[in-house]
């Protein structure tokens, strides 16, 4: 179990690497194509698709381009069976804090994430 709980971890560091980077390629080989993220904003429920939200990483600045601070780290892994888990993360795109919650599934080309929901704070 010890070897699928680092590819687990293997995703989650691509995926604060990919935001952090602003690569879209590097997200969208860890997301599943069918996947989609979840947040409220105002009191209602957003949902964008996986590739809509490539398209605008791929038209925003990067956070490293632009020479913002990096902190990111996983503050839970919660596995339910070899091929399931759900994983708390916390990164920043200031002046954007965010917690997210990552769903993650081993596939037959290995562990990609299927849902991302999200909340934010900004702050200065």
């Amino acid at each position: 179990m010890n070897q699928d709980r680092s590819s687990v971890e293997a995703v989650v560091q691509s995926y604060f690497d990919g935001l952090y980077e602003g690569d879209a390629e590097k997200l969208g080989a860890i997301f599943h194509p069918s996947a989609d993220l979840r947040w409220v904003e105002k009191g209602e429920l957003q949902v964008l698709t996986v590739p809509d939200w490539l398209d605008r990483v791929r038209k925003r600045a990067s956070a490293k381009a632009e020479g913002k601070p990096r902190e990111d780290f996983v503050v839970t892994i919660d596995r339910s069976d070899d091929k399931t888990a759900f994983i708390k993360v916390r990164c920043q795109l200031p002046p954007r804090y965010f917690t997210d919650y990552l769903v993650a599934m081993k596939l037959a080309d290995g562990w990609q994430i299927v849902s991302k929901s999200y909340r934010y704070d900004l702050r200065e």
